[in-house]
C-alpha cells in the first residue's frame, strides 16, 4: 500500500469528494498550502478559496502548512473590520462590481492589512471555527469547534471559545519544542507512512529518535558525497 497522492484533490475512494486536498486546487496568489492538508468540503458548494477565504482584498495571504485537517464550516478572514472613520460603516467594498471598484482603494488606504494569516503544520481546526486576520497558529495546535481565533496560538496548544483561549497544552514547552524540531511533516513520505501508527500514538522520544536517525543518515550521505 502506498500513501495518498498529494496531487489528487480527492484522495478517498473513487467518487468520494467530501475530503479535498487543498494544494492541487489552489488558483489564488493569496493562498499557499502544503501537501496533504485537507478540508471537509461536504457543506461547500464552491472551492476552498470561494467558501473558506473571506474578504481576500489586497496583499494579505493565507499560508497553511502540511498535514493539516480543516473541518466543515471553518473560515479564514483576511480582512475583518468595517471602516468606521467616515459617516457610514456599511462595507461597500465587500460587494463585487461598482461598489467594490469605487471603494477598494479607500478601504485599503484607511484600513491597513494585519499581515498574513499563518497556520503551521499538523494543525487541526474544528468545525465552524473562525480564524481572524494576521493570526499565527503554531505547529501541532488544535482549534476547538466554534472557536474564534483572534490572537496567536502556541505550538501544540489547544484553544477554544470566543475569543479563543488556551484550554490546555498538549505537551510541555520542552517537548513541544522537541516535536517542532523533529518536524515529522517534512520527513520523506515513505518514512511518514512507515511510522504512521507511531505518529498517531507514540511518544515524543520515539518521534525525536526517528528524526535523529534521518538526520544522521542524511549527514552520512553528504559526507560520502563530499568524500568522492
Amino acid at each position: 500500500m502506498t500513501a495518498p497522492n498529494p496531487a489528487d484533490p480527492f484522495p478517498l475512494a473513487e467518487g468520494e469528494r467530501r475530503c479535498v486536498f487543498i494544494r492541487p486546487t489552489v488558483t489564488s496568489d493569496l493562498l499557499d498550502v502544503g501537501e496533504y492538508t485537507y478540508y471537509d468540503a461536504s457543506e461547500d458548494p464552491g472551492t476552498f478559496e470561494e467558501d473558506r477565504m473571506l474578504y481576500a482584498f489586497g496583499s494579505a495571504r493565507l499560508v497553511i502548512g502540511r498535514f493539516c485537517a480543516i473541518a466543515a464550516g471553518s473560515r479564514f478572514l483576511l480582512y475583518a473590520d468595517h471602516m468606521s472613520s467616515g459617516p457610514s460603516a456599511f462595507p461597500f467594498t465587500m460587494f463585487s462590481g461598482a461598489w467594490q471598484d469605487a471603494t477598494v482603494d479607500t478601504f485599503l488606504a484607511n484600513h491597513p492589512s494585519k499581515g498574513d494569516t499563518v497556520v503551521g503544520n499538523d494543525v487541526w481546526i474544528g468545525r465552524d471555527a473562525m480564524v481572524m486576520p494576521g493570526v499565527t497558529i503554531g505547529d501541532g495546535a488544535i482549534v476547538a469547534a466554534g472557536a474564534v481565533v483572534s490572537r496567536d496560538v502556541e505550538p501544540y496548544t489547544v484553544v477554544g471559545g470566543s475569543p479563543a483561549r488556551v484550554v490546555k497544552r498538549r505537551y510541555s514547552e520542552r517537548d513541544a519544542a522537541r516535536l517542532v524540531e523533529a518536524a515529522w511533516w517534512n520527513w520523506p513520505i515513505e518514512t511518514v507512512t512507515e511510522h504512521a501508527a507511531t505518529l498517531m500514538n507514540g511518544t515524543v522520544d520515539q518521534i525525536t529518535a526517528i528524526a535523529d536517525r534521518l538526520r544522521a543518515e542524511k549527514d552520512m550521505g553528504l559526507e560520502s558525497t563530499s568524500a568522492r
